[in-house]
């Protein structure tokens, strides 16, 4: 019998792949959890994790190197979309006058982590760090910590009432913050990952300020004058801005963002590319991308108890960084225990954001298939504990529903 085409081979993985997202993220949408979380738990599914270990031959059928790279192809597209829709939905405006408040929660939602992070980056870097650069390993590892998912949050807003209330807001524009920082850091640490000296470093950091300053400063006056951007318009700019963002020594991925943040910030303009766009990549593309991240994810390699210590020391110290730092800093500016508590929960989020983050980091080298493996069972679990811990804290003291956002953010409607 012939070797099946790969071209036709990939139709079943992309089937199979659609399938089973949609099962897990049916089945935890059951248990009060956000789709997306069950998708990212449905790629580890279909990876050497479970469906190698229990059915090798069905695995290797279904997923042969050709068509797993394939499939990398499609993630890739799907993670440039994907971040072109973040930035196109960021929106900063709530940001002005929010004072003491907002600083101090997104302040500590970063610095607290990240120092954290980095301490215990220090201490695995002999056994895990491999041949990745110390510098690069622990830069990489801290922000990775510091990270904040905004569109898994938006969704634990909407579904969990909080949407609307100044807490939401709150803990949106602080999110909003946390990201921008945190992709800021990924930035730097990926120029210097990439380069092989201070020269490289400074030329990536010309290039990279070189490439920014022509899409702001060039190409979104030029995209506010028109009075529609096309759809096709939009594309041309998102993938040629990935393009040249992964010459100038950054990411691809930070080429969609920018892209999506040049684009005219018109509302009914923006929610109509949203929509057109998200149906393929939030019911696809991203699905495909949280396979590839699976098959990269080898649960079965955490052999020793020393091991799955670290798993457990990593996702406290994720957790204390996160959501301790965000309680207290909370607290501190006079926000009631119950609404600083609730705080932390949202900004401990993680998911999609993290996987992405984790991704980059595995694809550039700065961090091992095991450290990848360790910290995607964080990010699950840092999410998984959010909505129990909102439900917790709302049997334990209900708040109060007529609380408004001031001002009120931009609607998650969207948010995937």
């Amino acid at each position: 019998m012939h070797p099946p085409d790969t071209k036709v081979q990939i139709l079943l993985a992309v089937g199979v792949i659609l399938v089973v997202a949609w099962l897990v993220g049916r089945l935890v949408r059951t248990v009060g959890q956000p789709r997306v979380l069950g998708e990212i738990i449905a790629g580890v599914v279909l990876g050497p994790s479970v469906l190698g270990l229990m059915l090798p031959s069905v695995a290797d059928y279904l997923f042969p190197a050709p068509v797993v790279a394939a499939l990398g192809i499609l993630a890739q597209v799907g993670l440039v979309l994907f971040m072109f829709l973040v930035g196109l939905e960021l929106d900063l405006a709530p940001l002005r006058g929010q004072g003491s408040r907002l600083a101090a929660v997104s302040g500590a939602s970063i610095v607290v982590p990240l120092v954290l992070a980095l301490v215990l980056a220090v201490a695995l870097y002999p056994h895990y760090g491999a041949d990745a650069d110390r510098l690069a390993f622990c830069l990489f590892f801290g922000a990775a910590m510091a990270i904040t998912a905004f569109p898994v949050l938006a969704r634990l807003l909407r579904e969990s009432g909080l949407a609307g209330t100044r807490v939401g807001a709150l803990s949106l524009m602080s999110a909003a913050v946390n990201d921008v920082a945190a992709w800021c850091l990924v930035a730097v640490v990926i120029a210097l990952g990439r380069s092989d000296g201070p020269a490289e470093v400074l030329r990536s950091f010309g290039l990279a300020a070189v490439y920014l300053a022509v899409m702001l400063a060039v190409v979104r006056p030029l995209l506010a004058r028109l009075p529609s951007v096309p759809i096709w318009l939009v594309l041309v700019v998102a993938v040629f801005s990935a393009w040249f963002a992964d010459q100038a020594g950054v990411h691809v991925i930070f080429g969609g963002f920018l892209a999506g943040v040049v684009m005219p910030r018109r509302p009914e303009w923006r929610q109509t590319v949203h929509e057109r766009l998200d149906v393929v990549v939030s019911h696809l593309l991203l699905p495909v991308f949280f396979v590839v991240v699976g098959l990269s994810t080898h649960v079965d390699q955490l052999r020793t108890a020393a091991d799955w210590a670290v798993v457990v020391l990593v996702i406290a110290v994720a957790t204390v960084g996160k959501l301790g730092g965000s309680l207290v800093a909370a607290r501190l500016v006079g926000e009631r225990w119950p609404d600083a508590a609730r705080l932390g929960v949202l900004m401990n989020t993680r998911g999609l954001t993290e996987i992405v983050v984790l991704a980059v980091g595995l694809q550039l080298g700065l961090i091992t298939n095991t450290v990848f493996t360790i910290m995607v069972l964080m990010a699950l679990c840092t999410t998984l504990m959010a909505a129990p811990l909102l439900r917790a804290i709302d049997r334990a003291s209900p708040r109060e529903r007529s609380d408004p956002a001031e001002p009120r953010p931009l609607d998650p409607v969207h948010a995937s």
